[in-house]
């Protein structure tokens, strides 16, 4: 009745036997991993009569079996048969076939691997070959099986091997301090005395230099050597934060970290890095790697991620060659008329959100309906490149790229998050509770009272965290227009005034602040996502680049710790400060304001002065 049942039955039965085949494999290679050349011997002619020629012949030519393509099923991702991978003479304990690395490193198992001392042994005996007359292909296989072990490593187990690495391969102290007391005398009339010098600074500079420097260094010539050093940096910042209350560990481990960061600052300097932009015509894999990587508003399907490298959008990503498959930091653009105040035009629409339906061609983009840039997100993917400045960067590449492509473009603008609001929030409703600050006004307090039914100002804050934490009030229009005002006024406050070591306290602003741009605009109920709602009860801030003013703005904000913002934000912050300033002093209740707060009216231009 069904002329492929025959066909379908011999690719079905061919499979099967190539998924049992590769079982026994499996299973045989892990049961002598640690046997005898005879059991070796033996299971590989056991393999030559029972499984097919050519896969008998790669067993017993030491060759890595490939893996086939894996079975997926709708909704279901199952991982690939595996035929087997193993080396019948090598010491190497058996892994399963190569795959494509995943867009982010694997995370350490949790349980122990056992492969701790390995990993110590290996580093060893690369080490005791520094100053020997050995050869670099030695030197780097003794590299390559440290980083083969460190790989399998338990978290546990990392974080031991890198204080082991942090103490025995610091700089010898005594050593040093032998050398110090040699230092040359100096002598004006003596001929050679610069010559000692130099010759006495040279060796100091090697003394000073610890032993893991050189590691680093021998490790970064390896292939996949700079991707390595990267995650195991980042393996390093969680063992910093989790051993900070221990002083000896946290020393030795922070001038580890030193020394990887400045060596991983000179490798990804801005002129190694690659601009390259997203198109739904990239590769798959780094597709799927960008939309793996978006952390600030995540992608939901293809259909979203096509939309997002779409028309009126533009995604740009920076790569290194020696990790060229592999995104560093990711922006998203929104090209555009007008300066966006709403997410949900952004990632709901596939045009410019004043745009004219019927002047907008759905198939094209027409150049002369497009004057501005919004930035809407931007991450960094890589854990193990934290500290070392890359987004800023990236930015200014993608300006001037994007004033190449549109020439009338003249407005750049970010849709920024901020992250910190609610947590800051929490703690000064806390305060407030205890009389220690008022954040509300009398009119103000009386209306969330009436709108949550208390009986007192006191329940109002405790009832207001309950509300932060299940993003319930957002679905209220009462509770909505009560919030409005004090909040942005708070936000504004949090934005433009909250310090930490004189700069400004939200990460994201900091970042947009330093790189010159202006703290343009609030916008109430901009992003209503769960995550939106959980951080900043919504609000988002415009920071607006001009590009003539933002090299003064930048180095005004980090020679003064000046913030260059718009009146309205002014405005809202000044009056939220005097609101908290009145009731720190025992003053008369602060004056009242309507709901839609008049901020003073203002015009900017590019030439125009904040």
């Amino acid at each position: 009745m069904y002329p492929c049942n025959a066909t379908v039955r011999e690719a079905l039965l061919t499979l099967r036997k190539l998924y049992l085949d590769g079982r026994r494999v499996e299973r045989s290679a892990l049961w002598v991993a640690g046997g005898s050349t005879i059991q070796k011997r033996q299971l590989t002619e056991y393999l030559a009569g029972s499984t097919p020629r050519i896969l008998s012949e790669r067993v017993n030519k030491n060759h890595t079996m490939t893996a086939p393509i894996p079975i997926v099923r709708r909704g279901v991702s199952l991982a690939p048969i595996s035929l087997g991978s193993f080396s019948s003479g090598y010491d190497r304990p058996f892994t399963p076939s190569p795959m494509p690395s995943p867009p982010s490193s694997p995370p350490a198992p949790s349980s122990p691997s056992g492969l701790l001392q390995a990993t110590k042994d290996a580093l060893k005996k690369a080490v005791s070959r520094r100053d020997s007359k050995t050869s670099v292909m030695v030197i780097d296989d003794d590299m390559r099986d440290m980083c083969y072990f460190y790989s399998r490593l338990g978290t546990d187990e990392r974080s031991d091997f890198l204080i082991y690495m942090a103490t025995t391969l610091s700089t010898n102290h005594k050593a040093l301090h032998d050398l110090i007391q040699q230092k040359p005398k100096l002598d004006v009339d003596a001929e050679d005395t610069v010559a000692q010098l130099l010759r006495w600074e040279d060796r100091l500079r090697l003394a000073v230099q610890p032993p893991h420097h050189w590691v680093f260094s021998q490790i970064s010539r390896l292939s996949g050597g700079v991707k390595f050093l990267v995650d195991m940096r980042q393996d390093l910042l969680s063992t910093l934060y989790s051993k900070a209350s221990e002083p000896c560990h946290s020393a030795v481990l922070k001038t580890l970290d030193s020394t990887l960061r400045e060596l991983l600052s000179l490798w990804f300097t801005v002129g190694l890095l690659n601009v390259q932009r997203i198109t739904w015509e990239s590769p798959c894999n780094m597709l799927q790697k960008v939309s793996e990587y978006e952390a600030v508003h995540p992608v939901r399907n293809w259909t979203d991620l096509k939309r997002r490298v779409g028309l009126y959008r533009r995604c740009f990503i920076f790569t290194h060659s020696c990790m060229p498959k592999e995104p560093l930091v990711v922006l998203h653009i929104f090209l555009t008329n007008e300066i966006s105040k709403s997410m949900a035009k952004i990632l709901q629409t596939s045009r410019a959100s004043s745009f004219d339906e019927a002047i907008v061609s759905k198939e094209s983009e027409e150049p002369s309906l497009i004057n501005t840039a919004i930035f809407y997100s931007i991450a960094s993917t890589q854990k193990g490149l934290q500290g070392i400045e890359l987004g800023n960067y990236l930015i200014k590449r993608v300006v001037h790229e994007l004033k190449a492509e549109f020439p009338s473009m003249s407005q750049f603008s970010s849709l920024s998050p901020i992250p910190g609001f609610v947590k800051w929030l929490n703690g000064m409703m806390a305060r407030a509770q205890r009389g220690e600050a008022q954040i509300f006004t009398e009119t103000e307090l009386s209306t969330l009272q009436s709108s949550l039914e208390l009986e007192s100002f006191a329940q109002v804050y405790d009832r207001l965290r309950k509300l932060f934490t299940t993003n319930g009030w957002v679905e209220e229009l009462e509770m909505v227009e009560a919030l409005e005002v004090p909040l942005m006024r708070l936000c504004a406050y949090y934005l433009f005034l909250e310090k930490r070591r004189g700069y400004a306290l939200d990460s994201v602003a900091n970042f947009h602040l330093k790189n010159g741009a202006v703290m343009w605009r609030i916008n109430w109920l901009a992003d209503r996502s769960p995550r939106g709602l959980a951080n900043s009860c919504g609000i988002m801030v415009n920071y607006r680049y001009f590009l003539e003013e933002c090299e003064n703005n930048s180095r005004t904000y980090l020679e003064t710790t000046r913030i260059t913002a718009s009146d309205s934000v002014m405005f809202l912050a000044r009056t939220a400060e005097k609101i908290l300033k009145d009731s720190l002093t025992g003053s008369a209740s602060p004056p009242e304001f309507s709901r839609t707060v008049s901020a003073p009216a203002i015009t900017i231009t590019p030439d125009s002065k904040i």
